[in-house]
């Protein structure tokens, strides 16, 4: 195998932080796909094309063409609709994908409207003065019956709210609130963003250092992982095999961390394929690429999403450990190289 290339870490962030400022809740993922489209567009060696949902295709020719590869990570992030509009004027929400509502609890946000407007507020629970409502405030569970969003604007009544151009459907977005510090990033929405900048890093690498993949391969950035059905179009019937690319969850009982890659061997969909998780272990012992291995009880991926449509394929999937996931998330730029690295090796590997 050729020696891998180096990895601009400056930029791999620098994407990162961008693409987690755009917001993108599944079903309003336009301007991120827009903007992975526009950075990967540079190199010349991909054939970009879009999805009729809307995900971002990029195919590579590589030095064969015998046994084609296909990566993946979704761009779409956790978030809300507009469920009801209250006779208060504030807003009842419906949640995407498994949103933690205790997790956004008091965060601000913006609810995009049908006629191309935005309006800021934030979400609080509907009994959110201590001193209006005493233990009230503390002990009101954090569900969608109880949770709204406090609209900045004068609007004390539902004919107000519409008014403003707000209607049932509008798309919710929450503040990410990036930071980058002592080499930890730590963002909402790390879910899968993190994995589309290791992506899109490992390209940039190869394709200024002038490697080609072994196998043509294609990299499918989907949109609708987050509600079950991402990669279920979009990856060639003729792929030999799918490595999927999402976050490792971090926690107790779990071997991953924030700072080494991770191979999933098993979640709630049952194990990935054996052979190819074993080929992956195999890369990352050649090129030094430190990893754990882990096995997640209440996941899935879009690996899983293209086996359930019907994807004949070989199914394996890596990523950088995500501490809290799908709360205020962390990962370290550690996780983020060696998934950087462990992509590029898998792309040179005969």
């Amino acid at each position: 195998m050729s020696s891998l290339p180096n990895i601009d870490t400056g930029h791999l962030v620098d994407f990162l932080v961008k693409l987690l400022n755009i917001p993108s809740p599944t079903g309003r993922t336009d301007d991120a796909i827009a903007f992975v489209e526009k950075e990967l567009s540079t190199f010349k060696q991909l054939k970009l094309s879009r999805t009729r949902k809307g995900a971002l295709v990029a195919k590579w020719e590589g030095r064969k063409d015998d046994s084609p590869r296909a990566l993946t990570a979704h761009v779409d992030t956790l978030g809300a609709m507009v469920k009801e509009i209250k006779s208060n004027g504030r807003l009842k929400i419906t949640r995407i994908g498994g949103l933690l509502l205790n997790g956004v609890e008091t965060e601000g946000c913006w609810v995009f409207t049908s006629n191309g407007k935005k309006m800021r507020g934030s979400l609080l629970i509907d009994a959110a003065s201590v001193h209006v409502y005493g233990a009230k405030a503390s002990e009101t569970k954090r569900n969608e019956d109880h949770m709204e969003i406090r609209l900045d604007a004068r609007t004390s009544s539902e004919k107000e709210t519409r008014e403003l151009g707000i209607n049932i459907g509008d798309f919710v977005a929450f503040d990410p609130r990036v930071e980058v510090t002592n080499g930890f990033v730590r963002s909402r929405f790390l879910d899968d963003k993190a994995c589309v900048a290791a992506l899109a890093a490992a390209i940039k690498s190869l394709a200024e250092s002038g490697q080609n993949p072994a196998q043509d391969v294609t990299f499918l950035i989907s949109n609708y992982e987050e509600v079950g059905h991402g990669a279920a179009a979009g990856i060639p019937s003729e792929t030999q095999e799918l490595v999927t690319v999402d976050m490792a969850a971090v926690g107790e009982g779990q071997e991953s961390d924030e700072f080494h890659a991770t191979l999933c061997l098993k979640d709630s969909g049952g194990p990935y394929h054996h052979g190819l998780s074993n080929k992956l272990r195999l890369i990352a012992d050649e090129s030094g690429i430190p990893f754990k291995t882990d096995i997640y009880p209440y996941y899935g991926s879009d690996g899983e999403a293209f086996w359930r449509a019907g994807g004949d394929v070989a199914v394996a999937l890596i990523g950088p450990g995500v501490d809290a996931s799908h709360n205020y998330e962390r990962t370290h730029t550690e996780a983020l190289i060696a998934t950087t690295n462990w992509i590029m090796a898998y792309l040179l590997k005969e």
